[in-house]
C-alpha cells in the first residue's frame, strides 16, 4: 500500500542565512556550508595543490564564515563563498611565497564539473613532478636560470646581474633549459 508523506523541502540558502542571522545558531551555517564542502574543497585543492592544506583551508573557511556572513551583505552565497576561498587561498599561497595557479571560473563548478576538476587537478600533480624530475636533470645553469625566469619571474637581465652571467649566456641557457625539459618530459610522459 502506498503512504504518501509530505517532505518538506529544503530551505534555501537564503532561508538558511536569515535563519543563522536571526537566531545565530551555527546549525543553519553548517547545513548551508555543508551543500558546498566538496566544491570548496576542490577550488581549495586546485589553488593549493596539498590535500592537507586543502582541508585545513576548508576548516578555516567554515571558522570564518560564521563571522563574515553577519558583516557582509549577500546575495548568491554560492558566489560569495567562492569569491572568500579563493581569497583564502590565495592569501595562504602569498603567506607561504608561492605563486597561484591558473585561475579557476568566477563560480564553484557543479558536481559534475568537480570530478573533473579534481581529475584534472591529478593530472597537473603528475605533471608537476615529472617537471621536478626533469628540472633536477638540467645541468645547473640551464636549471637555475629556468627556475629564475619561469619560476621567480626574474627578466634575462635581472638574471644575468644575479648570477654574474652574460646576457647572452642566460639567454642560451633558458633556451636550450626549455628544450631539454620538453624532451625529458616527452620520454617520460605522466
Amino acid at each position: 500500500m502506498y503512504t504518501s508523506e509530505k517532505t518538506t523541502p529544503l530551505p534555501s540558502d537564503d532561508e538558511l542565512l536569515t535563519r543563522y542571522r536571526t537566531d545565530g545558531r551555527t546549525e543553519h551555517l553548517a547545513e548551508l556550508y555543508t551543500r558546498y564542502t566538496e566544491l570548496v574543497y576542490g577550488m581549495a585543492l586546485h589553488y593549493l595543490r596539498n590535500r592537507a592544506d586543502a582541508e585545513d583551508a576548508v576548516m578555516q573557511l567554515f571558522e570564518e564564515l560564521i563571522a563574515k556572513v553577519r558583516h557582509h551583505e549577500i546575495r548568491h552565497f554560492r558566489n560569495w563563498l567562492h569569491s572568500v576561498c579563493r581569497n583564502l587561498c590565495l592569501m595562504r599561497l602569498r603567506q607561504a611565497g608561492k605563486m597561484p595557479p591558473a585561475e579557476l571560473p568566477n563560480e564553484l563548478p557543479d558536481d559534475g564539473q568537480l570530478v573533473d576538476l579534481l581529475a584534472d587537478e591529478e593530472r597537473r600533480l603528475r605533471i608537476a613532478e615529472a617537471l621536478d624530475r626533469c628540472l633536477e636533470r638540467l645541468p645547473e645553469p640551464q636549471r637555475r636560470s629556468i627556475r629564475l625566469f619561469f619560476f621567480d619571474r626574474c627578466s634575462y637581465a635581472d638574471i644575468a646581474a644575479a648570477t654574474s652571467w652574460h646576457l647572452k649566456s642566460v639567454r642560451s641557457y633558458i633556451q636550450n633549459g626549455k628544450r631539454n625539459l620538453k624532451i625529458c618530459l616527452e620520454k617520460n610522459r605522466p
